[in-house]
């Protein structure tokens, strides 16, 4: 029977994996389409809409880093209805923006929101999981963000073409209405860690204020791989009508089906052995899915390529979303988790614009081919992290054996 102190599937934790399902599938279902509204409603250059992305990203960069520093000052609550709040009216702002000035300032209100909202969230997840699960709990708690990831674009696609832009806000604005009633009750029950002196036991690193020199590693690591998902989202519909697949998007509900799959698997894996178990094969089956992408032709083919890139990306997110957490004290893990969003917005950010000029010059089979090497970096990064560890621990082995052989 499971003890009580290690229950992991508790009323807080399901509710919070719902909320952070809907703040995530409220972005992604209007991220996607909007590039496409913007150039066709107002006949905007390529430079002007990918704008609508460049300021999304960067705001909610800036937010995150606020709102880190205010969550460590136990202003959880505050950030977390504030956020909610903004991202709410902004995306209601979208059906009176009648001018791209407009509609970039909706996007900048919203970066800010959800800066604060996304930072929160994660925050008050890892709060109540219990510390022998985290892997586990925050590989569960990730499929809110990766199925909204997968099928966000596939939902926001299919309102825009169908019902046009004033359906698709309206449908955005129920998802994160629904979030405050789920929410609120939950800001009573999860407590927020105090600021108080750090135990030793949670943190595998010394107390310190301001930035964390050790989060770079993973920050990079996640960056890349995030590079690599800027791609598919910004290009998988061009990739579609360049190779002949009439229904490309289906990429994302394919890459759904094995995140969903793997995530509880890589989770459990991770408590047992570790990130240096799960992040070698997970970055090799995502340069799998991007050469299968790259050469397919058919549905069967696109399916086989998501299912290959979704192992992947279900197994290297929630382990390095979970090495981060880790790496600080309780009351730090708003920061965290900061640096963990902030460089998968700026992965995807630079994806987009990267590999896009890219795909200007070949095309946008080869494109994917390209993007390969940025998990290629990632291979060698970390192989060369975990070269340096065993040396460092061999070291540190060998000058313990010789201090006992003077003794």
């Amino acid at each position: 029977m499971e003890d009580i102190k290690d229950k992991l599937w508790t009323r807080e934790f399901i509710m919070l994996t719902v909320c952070g399902l809907l703040l995530f599938l409220n972005l992604q279902m209007i991220l996607s389409p909007l590039p496409g509204y913007v150039k066709e409603h107002f006949h905007a250059d390529a430079f002007t809409v990918s704008l609508f992305t460049t300021v999304f990203a960067l705001s909610a960069i800036i937010s995150r880093l606020f709102s880190a520093k205010a969550l460590e000052k136990g202003k959880r609550n505050t950030i977390l209805f504030l956020g909610l709040i903004l991202s709410f009216l902004a995306t209601l702002g979208y059906l009176w923006s009648g001018t791209l000035t407009l509609l970039l300032l909706m996007r900048i209100v919203y970066g800010v929101g959800f800066g604060m909202g996304s930072t929160t969230l994660p925050t008050m997840a890892s709060g109540v999981i219990p510390i022998r699960r985290l892997g586990e709990g925050m590989g569960y708690f990730g499929l809110s963000t990766s199925i909204a990831l997968s099928l966000g674009p596939v939902i926001g696609s299919l309102l825009l073409e169908y019902g046009g832009f004033t359906s698709l806000v309206y449908a955005t604005l129920i998802v994160i209405a629904l979030i405050f009633p789920l929410v609120y009750p939950l800001t009573k029950k999860v407590k927020s860690p105090e600021p108080a002196p750090i135990p030793k036991e949670f943190s595998t690193v010394p107390q310190k204020k301001g930035f964390t020199k050790e989060l770079l590693l993973p920050s990079l690591l996640n960056f890349l791989m995030s590079v690599t998902y800027g791609g598919l989202l910004g290009f998988i519909n061009l990739f579609g009508k360049e190779s002949g697949l009439a229904n490309a998007s289906l990429f994302f509900l394919f890459n759904a089906v094995a995140v969903v799959i793997i995530r509880p698997i890589s989770g459990k894996i991770y408590d047992r052995k570790g990130h240096q178990a799960l992040l070698i094969p997970a970055a090799v089956c995502l340069i799998g899915g991007l050469w299968l992408l790259s050469y397919s032709t058919s549905t069967a083919f696109l399916a086989l390529a998501a299912c290959c890139y979704g192992l992947g990306f279900g197994t290297v997110q929630p382990t390095l979303q979970s090495w981060m957490i880790q790496l600080v004290p309780p009351q730090r893990q708003g920061m965290a988790n900061s640096m963990y969003f902030n460089s998968l917005d700026l992965g995807i950010a630079a994806g987009a614009l990267i590999l896009g000029q890219i795909a200007s010059f070949s095309s946008y089979g080869a494109m994917y081919r390209y993007a390969s090497l940025f998990l290629g970096i990632f291979i060698v990064i970390y192989a060369l992290y975990l070269l340096t560890r065993s040396k460092d621990v061999g070291k540190q082995i060998a000058i313990s054996d010789g201090n006992k052989r003077t003794i």
